[in-house]
């Protein structure tokens, strides 16, 4: 029976994926995307960077476009608050509900998009930026940066998930939970402020964050830190994203729970 159940959610996260990869090609172009989306994204991580140049130094700016460049798979993994809410004004949920498998299942595949996305843009930021700012590469750092890139996308779409199986309900405010989280994010993840000039309640909360570990990490893989120093908070990083799947999928099924008994999953806006 369990073996079943882990085909059933591996059908489930398969095909959610299939769907997820053709709103990708839908959405986007290689074309409107390395134009559009991506050289908007490099603004921005430029954009911050020079707000340092202008008030601090070069440490400064160095600190500021590693940050931002790894922002941005953040900002888009959040997406996924949105993309989920779409679903109940798609008419969508009720079946997804109906469904002989659990509703987190369907979710977790449906926005994948995001982290794939996100990935790509924050590799390019960094690979392009950076060296403009100090930023020294070698071919060791260029490969072992994918790993803290792809685990902040991962884990910051866990978070988000968690976000969208909570405002589920109320789809009218997916697009200021998504922003009120990345906007959080980068300001009390070591983004744009060092995380030591943070209270300590406030950095016990960022610690929760993928991206908090993960932006650690790269920063000792760009600073030659000991192997040690940037596994052990890629590792962080990583459970930090386990802890907040094993949250989602919780979530999705107090929505599907309560849905059922008080009648509340219907078509919505």
């Amino acid at each position: 029976m369990r073996t079943a159940r882990i085909a059933q959610a591996a059908e489930v996260l398969r095909r959610g994926s299939a769907v997820a990869l053709a709103d990708l090609a839908a959405i986007y172009t290689w074309r409107t995307w390395l134009c559009g989306w991506v050289a908007r994204m490099l603004c921005q991580v430029a954009f911050f960077t020079l707000i340092g140049r202008l008030l601090g130094g070069a440490g400064d700016e160095r600190f500021l476009v590693i940050g931002n460049a790894l922002m941005v798979c953040a900002i888009e993994a959040t997406m996924v608050v949105a993309s989920t809410a779409w679903e109940r004004g798609l008419g969508t949920l009720p079946l997804l509900t109906a469904a002989p498998t659990h509703l987190a299942w369907a979710f977790i595949g449906r926005s994948l998009q995001w982290i794939v996305s996100g990935t790509a843009t924050s590799l390019v930021a960094l690979y392009a930026v950076t060296p403009f700012f100090g930023v020294h590469w070698t071919v060791v750092s260029v490969t072992a940066a994918v790993l803290p890139v792809f685990l902040t996308a991962a884990g910051t779409y866990c978070f988000g998930l968690t976000l969208a199986a909570l405002v589920l309900n109320r789809p009218g405010l997916r697009n200021v939970v998504s922003n009120v989280a990345y906007l959080g994010m980068m300001a009390i993840c070591g983004v744009q402020v060092p995380l030591h000039d943070w209270a300590v309640p406030v950095r016990a909360v960022a610690a929760l964050l993928p991206l908090t570990h993960e932006l650690l990490a790269l920063r000792h893989l760009l600073d030659g830190a000991p192997v040690s120093a940037v596994a052990g908070e890629t590792a962080l990083g990583a459970l930090a994203g386990a802890g907040w799947l094993a949250a989602a999928v919780t979530a999705f099924g107090w929505v599907a729970e309560r849905g059922r008994r008080a009648g509340t999953i219907e078509f919505g806006t």
